[in-house]
């Protein structure tokens, strides 16, 4: 009977070897001899080079029937006008901004690299560094194992008379294992566990009390370190049973995240700065090309003159001066084609600031602005504004959070240059019975009875000699602080060179507006003399022509001038750190707006896969002197909302 036994066991072996021989290799093998093999390039050719289409479906940012034709050189009179506050155009931006948008981004080229409103969300819902995966190193854990196993063995043993009738050919043997635990880390590093077994056994052997038994015990134990690992301090910086150097508490998980709201504010610092410099180059194109328009129309009228003078022959008509006149009006002609649909021209700068608007690049309007640039001089007080540089810029406060992240890993690597040193111990009550689930002889009856009990009560040591790689964390740390205060001196003197810098630009923008005004009052004087000289026949052409020129570049150069006068201002409000506080913008870590749930409502009733959410939920601060308030920058203002998502 064994020797048949042995035979069936043999030949399943092989059946099923053939089996994955026939059906599971033979087609790996094949696609590898023909791509292997170097005559035959048709796999590369067609199939492993081919570049194929993602199966994503498109999400559109505007509707393709909602556009109209861009525009190139038509009349903007002719277009319908969008007047456009600054205020506006911010409050816009940063609704319909998903994406922070910026001048020059590269959003199309490295959509990875690119800022979001998400951004703040996806630090905190790191499952590997974020404040839930932090704090989920101190959750319960739960495990259970059931397993079932059947022995069948041929047993080397002798059959000696009178015993052989005792004795087995083989071990019959039925098992059965459950085993349950669960697990507690507590933020001082202590670990509580609470764990049972049930052994199953029913076998062939001889001299059993009974057939089928089962054998369990109810186990608690308590492990709490007493050197390396211990301390609420350690355990919220470092995370239990962290290695050295590695640092993933709950604490550097809210420095990271507060990190991270600051390069998001940093991100709408940008598109606040950027939206304000589209507004005013806009406002600088329509003055660019009134001034180019002028121009045009004064060396038309011009050489209109000159042409009605030389189709009679009288004085002034001269043909190089229609020459001279006709060249003028073309060079004008060709300065409002590029002052209107040029690289820098109007409906180019109006195109940019509905890009960062995120509006649709052409709607039947162009928009205009509504607001004019001050004409009055504005004085600041350079130490208010230095001392308000210091403390609220945001590049500031992220690298102070990066020093308090350093300081935090300091003293975690000093708490755990210490030897391992744990007290242990454990309480067991066992059981043996022929039934599970009995009123006399159960084996839950047995361990609750406590007839049977354990227990152990001891320390165990762990030491590494020289504590070398604690004591490289440790210096480790100790560097990388002193290189963060190092940065954070560093950061501090280039803010204060460049707030030194906008307040120049102040006062050299002011002083060009003053004085491009007085230069382009003197040229419309001077085209208007020349004009009545040269109609009286006193000068040459080339002087009415030269001043009209002039009288061009110096009204341009005025509304340059004013808008310039606008950056700076825009600018020194950037390096005091008050930029959004000058916008009437405030960033809150405040709930949704009822509209944003009920939007979220409607999206949830025809929910995919494709158009789920993540909702962004920010605890309050730790380790921090208390919320940011940026209001305290200045007075005067009524803050508008904006938070992390919409």
């Amino acid at each position: 009977m064994m020797k048949l036994k042995k035979s069936k066991k043999t030949w399943l072996k092989y059946a099923l070897i053939g089996l994955m021989v026939s059906a599971g290799c033979r087609a790996p093998i094949d696609r590898f001899s023909a791509w292997r093999d170097t005559k035959d390039i048709a796999y590369f050719q067609n199939f492993a080079h081919q570049i194929e289409y993602p199966d994503v479906a498109s999400v559109q940012a505007f509707e393709t029937a909602e556009l109209a034709a861009p525009l190139a050189l038509k009349n903007p009179s002719e277009v319908p006008a969008w007047d456009l506050s600054l205020q506006e155009a911010v409050a816009s931006a940063l609704r319909c901004s998903d994406v922070l948008r910026s001048i020059g981004g590269s959003v199309v080229q490295s959509p990875g690299t690119t800022n979001t409103v998400l951004d703040p969300g996806l630090i905190e819902s790191n499952p590997l560094g974020g404040i839930e995966a932090a704090l989920s190193q101190f959750d319960a854990q739960v495990s259970t194992r059931l397993f079932w196993q059947k022995n069948d063995r041929p047993v080397n043993r002798a059959a000696t008379p009178p015993f052989d009738q005792l004795f087995a050919g083989a071990l019959d043997q039925t098992t059965g294992n459950y085993i349950n635990s669960i697990s507690k880390t507590t933020a001082q590093g202590a670990q509580f566990s609470l764990n049972s077994s049930v052994f199953y056994d029913r076998n062939n052997n001889f001299g059993l009390a009974f057939p089928s038994s089962f054998v369990g015990f109810l186990e608690a134990q308590y492990r709490q370190p007493l050197m390396q690992g211990a301390g609420t301090t350690f355990n919220r910086i470092a995370g239990p049973n962290s290695p050295v150097g590695q640092y993933n508490g709950v604490l550097i998980a809210r420095v990271n995240m507060d990190v991270s709201l600051a390069d998001f504010e940093r991100s709408v610092l940008t598109l606040v700065n950027d939206v304000e410099t589209a507004y005013w180059e806009l406002y600088f194109a329509y003055k660019d090309l009134d001034a180019k328009v002028i121009g045009r129309e004064s060396s038309l009228k011009t050489w209109q003159r000159i042409h009605e003078l030389q189709k009679v022959g009288a004085r002034g008509g001269e043909a190089d001066a229609e020459a001279q006149a006709r060249s003028q009006y073309y060079l004008f002609d060709s300065q409002v084609n590029d002052a209107l649909a040029g690289p820098r021209g109007l409906y180019q700068a109006e195109q940019q600031l509905r890009y960062l608007m995120g509006v649709a690049a052409t709607d039947g309007r162009l928009i205009r602005p509504q607001e004019l640039p001050l004409q009055a001089e504005l004085q600041f007080d350079w130490y208010q504004a230095l001392g308000d540089a210091t403390q609220h810029r945001v590049e500031i406060r992220r690298q102070k959070w990066q020093i308090k992240k350093r300081e935090l890993e300091m003293l975690a690597a000093r708490l755990n240059r210490r030897a391992r040193l744990d007290a242990v111990t454990t309480y067991r009550q066992r059981g043996l019975a022929d039934h599970l689930f009995d009123s006399d002889n159960g084996l839950l009856q047995e361990i609750a009875q406590g007839n049977y009990q354990e227990w152990q009560a001891g320390l165990e040591w762990n030491y590494n000699v020289g504590l070398r790689q604690a004591s490289a964390a440790l210096r480790n740390a100790q560097l990388n602080l002193v290189r963060e205060n190092s940065l954070l001196k560093e950061i501090e003197l280039k803010i204060s060179h460049d707030l030194s810098n906008a307040q120049r630009q102040i006062s050299r923008s002011y002083a060009q507006v003053q004085t491009n005004f007085n230069r382009a009052e003197a040229d419309r004087q001077q085209v208007e003399v020349l004009r009545n000289r040269y109609e009286r026949g006193l000068i040459n052409i080339n002087f009415l022509l030269q001043a009209q020129q002039s009288l061009a570049s110096s009204t341009s150069s005025y509304h340059r001038s004013l808008s310039d006068y606008m950056l700076a201002i825009r600018d020194f409000h950037r390096e005091k750190g008050s930029l959004l506080n000058y916008n009437q913008v405030q960033l809150t870590e405040a709930g949704y707006s009822g509209e944003a749930y009920r939007s979220a409502y409607e999206r949830g009733r025809d929910f995919t896969p494709r158009d789920a959410g993540a909702t962004v939920s920010i605890q309050p601060g730790t380790v921090t002197k208390g919320p940011y308030d940026p209001t305290s920058i200045g007075e005067g203002f009524t803050p508008m909302s904006v938070t992390e998502s919409n």
